[in-house]
C-alpha cells in the first residue's frame, strides 16, 4: 500500500472496530452452541456424538468449502459488501437454530450458519492487509483475532443466562437477530479502498492462484499446524462446558462465568500478545512469526491435560488460564505470515485456502472427534468419559508444534515482501 494513500488512523480504527464486531458476533453464534449442549441434548434426545457432529461436521462442511469462492468474490467484487451479507446469513440462520425440532434440523440450520460464515473472515483479512501496512499489520489482525476469545466469551455467558432466565431457544434467536441488526451498519459504514483494476496479465484465477502458494512448503507446513491446533481447540471449546457439568458438577451460570472469565482474560491476552510479538519481532527476523507459535504450543498441551484432570475446579481454573492464553496466540503471526506468500491481488484467495484446510480439519473433525471418543469411552470411565475423551486430543498441539518448528526454515524464502507484493 502506498504509504501516501494510506487512510487516517482514525479511519483504520473504525474499519477495525467494525470487523472486530462482526467477528464477536461469528463466535458468538458458533460458542453459544457449546454452552446450551445440556439442555439441547435432553430437548432435542442427542447422544454426545450426534452432537459432536452438530457442533463439528455440520458447520464445517460448507464454511470451509465455500470459503475460497467467497473469498474470490470478495476479490474480484467488494470485501466490505461480501463481509455485510455473510453477517445477515449467518445471523438469520443463528435464529432459525433456536426452532430446531429435531437433530435434522438442527443439524441443517448448522450447515446454514456456516454458509454465511464462510464469507466472513478471509475477505476480513484482506481488507485489513489493504488499510494497514506492514509494521503494524500482525497487531491489527491481532485485535481483529480478538473476536475470538471476546466471542467465545460472550456467547459462553449470554447463552447461560438467556437459557437459564428463558431457555435454549431464546438464546439463538436474540443472537441472530443482533447480528441482522448489525449487518446494514457493517455495510452503510465499512467501505474497500479504491483498487486499480488489474490489467490482463496480472489478474489471478484460482487455476493459477492456488498453484503458486501450494508450490511453498511454508504454507503447507502452516495449514497443518494451525489444523491440528484448531482440531484441539474448537473440539474443546464446544465440549468443555459439557466437562465442567458432568465432571465438576457445575450449573449453568456457574459453567458459563467459568468459562466466560477464561476465554476473556487469557484468550485476549493470548491474542493481543502474538500480534505484538510478531511485530516487534518479525520485522528482525521473519522466522519469529513461526516460532511463535510454536513455543506456545509446546506449553499449551501439558497445561491443558492438567488443568481438565485436576479434581478441584478452582485448581483447574489458572491450570487452563494458560493454555487459553498461549493455543491462539498464533493468530495474528500465522495469519499475517499467509498474507505475505503471495502477492496482494491474492490475499483473500491464500486467506480462504489456508482457512479451508484450517476448517476442514479443525472444525470438521475436532468437536466430532471429542463427542466420538466419549460414547467410546463410556463403558470404561462411565460418566468420565467426556473427560478423558477431551484430554485425549491436547496431543495435537504438540503435532502443531512440530509443524511449526519445520517451517521456520523456510519461512524468510518464501516471504514475499510488501514492495514487491
Amino acid at each position: 500500500m502506498d504509504q501516501q494513500k494510506q487512510p487516517s488512523r482514525s479511519v483504520q480504527a473504525r474499519i477495525l472496530a467494525l470487523l472486530l464486531l462482526a467477528y464477536i458476533f461469528n463466535f458468538l453464534d458458533r460458542q453459544i452452541l457449546g454452552i446450551l449442549a445440556g439442555p439441547i441434548m435432553s430437548d432435542l434426545k442427542l447422544n454426545d456424538a450426534q452432537f459432536g457432529a452438530i457442533g463439528g461436521l455440520a458447520f464445517a462442511l460448507l464454511y470451509s468449502v465455500l470459503g475460497v469462492p467467497l473469498a474470490m468474490l470478495a476479490d474480484r467484487t467488494s470485501r466490505s459488501r461480501v463481509i455485510a451479507g455473510a453477517l445477515a446469513v449467518w445471523s438469520a440462520f443463528t435464529a432459525l437454530c433456536g426452532t430446531a425440532a429435531s437433530f435434522g434440523q438442527l443439524f441443517l440450520f448448522r450447515l446454514g450458519v456456516g454458509i454465511g460464515e464462510a464469507g466472513g473472515v478471509a475477505p476480513a483479512y484482506a481488507l485489513i492487509a489493504d488499510y494497514f501496512p506492514p509494521a503494524r499489520r500482525a497487531r491489527a489482525l491481532a485485535i481483529f483475532s480478538l473476536g475470538i476469545p471476546l466471542g467465545l466469551a460472550g456467547g459462553t455467558l449470554i447463552g447461560a443466562y438467556l437459557a437459564a432466565w428463558i431457555d435454549w431457544r431464546a438464546a439463538f434467536l436474540t443472537m441472530g437477530v443482533a447480528g441482522l441488526v448489525l449487518a446494514p451498519i457493517m455495510l452503510l459504514f465499512v467501505r474497500d479502498l479504491p483498487r486499480a483494476k488489474p490489467a490482463p496479465d496480472e489478474q489471478v484465477p484460482l487455476s493459477r492462484a492456488f498453484p503458486i502458494i501450494a508450490r511453498k512448503p511454508t504454507f503447507w507446513l502452516m495449514a497443518a499446524a494451525a489444523s491440528c491446533s484448531s482440531l484441539a481447540g474448537y473440539g474443546l471449546a464446544l465440549w468443555t462446558p459439557s466437562v465442567l457439568e458432568r465432571s465438576f458438577g457445575f450449573g449453568l451460570i456457574e459453567r458459563g462465568q467459568f468459562l466466560a472469565s477464561i476465554f476473556l482474560i487469557g484468550g485476549t491476552a493470548g491474542v493481543f500478545a502474538g500480534g505484538w510479538l510478531a511485530d516487534r519481532l518479525g520485522q528482525a527476523d521473519r522466522r519469529w512469526y513461526a516460532r511463535l507459535p510454536a513455543i506456545a504450543w509446546l506449553i499449551t498441551a501439558p497445561t491443558f491435560a492438567v488443568g481438565l484432570l485436576v479434581p478441584d475446579p478452582w485448581v483447574a481454573w489458572p491450570l487452563l488460564l494458560i493454555p487459553n492464553a498461549l493455543n491462539i496466540l498464533w493468530l495474528g503471526p500465522v495469519t499475517t505470515a499467509v498474507q505475505h506468500l503471495v502477492s496482494r491481488p491474492m490475499r483473500s484467495t491464500a486467506s480462504a485456502s489456508f482457512l479451508l484446510i484450517n476448517n476442514l480439519i479443525g472444525l470438521g473433525i475436532g468437536p466430532t472427534l471429542i463427542g466420538g471418543l466419549s460414547v467410546l469411552f463410556k463403558d470404561r470411565f462411565g460418566t468420565e468419559a467426556l473427560r478423558y475423551a477431551a484430554v485425549s486430543v491436547v496431543g495435537f498441539y504438540l503435532v502443531a508444534a512440530l509443524l511449526m518448528l519445520l517451517a521456520i526454515k523456510r519461512l524468510r524464502q518464501d516471504w514475499v515482501e510488501e514492495d514487491s507484493a
